[in-house]
């Protein structure tokens, strides 16, 4: 039964993927008798593996670290496709009854707390209909775009293009591009997975990009994890390799950010001795920028590579000078002739689930506070955000997120508080910004995303290692503000 302005949740979770099943777990393994509710606007668990539905969509994390730790992943391959990753989301959510607590198909518009009664009032809409939901905490697990559209800058005289333009956050489902020319925008991690995906199948595939993008080949499988999980099947071997793989990622980021010249010189070495020889690599694969200014992507067993020495696709550097009835007409002068046109243009971020928050009826733009260990905002009570690493597995983060949410939402309860919330104290912060990444669509965002600082407990790190170390050692009272509708403040207790 779906809550009602009657019906008080003790949580209420926006989000059934990854962050919202892993949340709903962690906050009951320590308090076994919450009441809450799980809303999900899609009509079943999967969250991103859900929604999209393009050829071949995979992590672009190892699956060992994108996968819960509670939950350990039954395969040895290193990366895992959209479709499996939304099996063993719903799979875990039904081993541990966390689907019996979803609600599906329900849009999250408003959420009001209210300082009189430290509750939430969430307005949704289900099928065209208002619902409310009441509850003593927000818990927004609904990652960090939107997903009613993606990015889709302004191309010249598109309009004159007789084909057929997809966007891969909406692919559809009878989009036939058998023996088809197809051009896709784009050199992110959609691209480079879309390319070789549909190699064998179309007549030409081609991916044309306005600047290059660091790739990493990555074996899709190594013999010590399939040795470990031989030996150790379960938990224990899911820990072992997980454990290992982050470590590895952790490492190789540290090595690229510390030694950026050294890794650019490894990056292009291993493109020269994929590609064909002779082939321009300083053309198509040596970005302007230093390594993990942007999100390097991960090409596993090199199958871009592979695809582009088969013959089976190309890579074009260039820029769009317009559209024309059969392809694009680039700046050089050289036309793409074109059937399918895939705009994999990157994101759209947004904030909160795109929710509107206000506290007493006085909105709260997430942009105008900071971000509290990465995961509550300023002087905003009982709320708390899922978001994960940019440098490496969404999980790793969120897990160790809602671990503290479900840590403070246990102090509360037996100090009897109905409201928490950090603040700075009126302390002036220098701003930092809370993903550490100049990729276009963190750009584009500016000013909506919460802002991070520089002294504690404001900073936001893209460290696991140290965040790790600090999950287990700090004070869940530091930097906050406890107290009850009676009472009102009690800072620190």
């Amino acid at each position: 039964m779906a809550a009602t302005t009657t019906d008080v949740l003790d949580v209420l979770i926006v989000g059934a993927g990854l962050s919202g099943i892993d949340s709903a777990y962690r906050l009951t393994e320590r308090n076994p008798d919450l009441k809450y509710t799980v809303l999900e606007q899609r009509d079943q668990i999967g969250g991103t593996w859900d929604l999209f539905r393009y050829p071949g969509v995979r992590s672009d994390s190892d699956i060992f670290t994108l996968s819960f730790p509670w939950y350990p992943w039954k395969g040895n391959r290193t990366f895992a496709q959209g479709d499996e990753i939304r099996e063993y989301l719903q799979s875990a959510a039904a081993h541990f009854g966390i689907d019996k607590h979803i609600d599906f198909g329900v849009k999250v518009i408003t959420a009001d707390f209210d300082t009189t009664t430290d509750l939430w009032t969430v307005q949704t809409e289900v099928g065209g209909k208002k619902r409310t939901y009441v509850s003593r905490f927000l818990y927004i697990c609904a990652g960090y775009y939107r997903y009613d559209r993606g990015y889709n800058p302004e191309f010249p005289e598109i309009d004159k293009f007789k084909g057929q333009v997809v966007h891969p956050q909406f692919w559809p489902e009878d989009l036939d591009y058998k023996g088809k020319k197809v051009v896709v925008i784009g050199s992110g991690a959609t691209a480079v997975t879309l390319i070789p995906s549909m190699a064998d199948d179309v007549e030409k595939i081609t991916m044309l990009q306005r600047s290059p993008t660091y790739m990493m080949p990555a074996p899709s499988t190594d013999p010590m994890t399939t040795l470990v999980l031989k030996a150790m099947p379960g938990k224990a071997g899911h820990r072992i390799i997980a454990t290992r793989n982050a470590m590895i990622t952790f490492g190789q980021y540290q090595f690229a950010r510390r030694f950026p010249k050294l890794a650019r010189r490894t990056m292009r070495r291993l493109a020269m001795a994929q590609l064909p020889k002779g082939y321009p690599v300083d053309v198509d694969f040596k970005p302007r920028y230093e390594p993990w200014d942007q999100r390097l992507c991960i090409i596993p067993g090199g199958d871009l590579y592979r695809s582009i020495k088969q013959g089976k696709a190309e890579v074009v550097t260039d820029q769009i000078e317009k559209f024309d009835e059969t392809g694009i007409v680039l700046k050089s002068g050289k036309h793409l002739d074109a059937d399918i046109v895939v705009t994999a243009t990157g994101l759209e971020i947004v904030a909160m689930g795109g929710a509107t928050l206000s506290v007493d009826g006085a909105e709260q733009k997430p942009g105008d506070h900071y971000a509290y260990r990465g995961y509550m905002l300023n002087d905003v009570p009982n709320l708390a955000w899922a978001v994960g690493y940019t440098n490496a597995s969404w999980t790793l983060r969120v897990d160790l997120t809602a671990q503290a949410v479900a840590k403070l939402i246990q102090h509360m309860r037996n100090k009897g508080y109905t409201h928490a919330f950090p603040t700075t104290g009126g302390e002036i912060m220098e701003d930092a910004p809370l993903l550490e990444l100049d990729s276009g669509y963190v750009q584009r965002a500016a000013g909506n995303l919460p802002k991070a600082s520089k002294t504690q407990p404001w900073v936001v790190r893209h460290n696991l290692v140290l965040d790790a170390y600090d999950a287990r050692r700090y004070d869940i009272t530091e930097g906050m503000v406890f107290g009850t509708v009676d009472e009102k403040t009690a800072v620190g207790a």
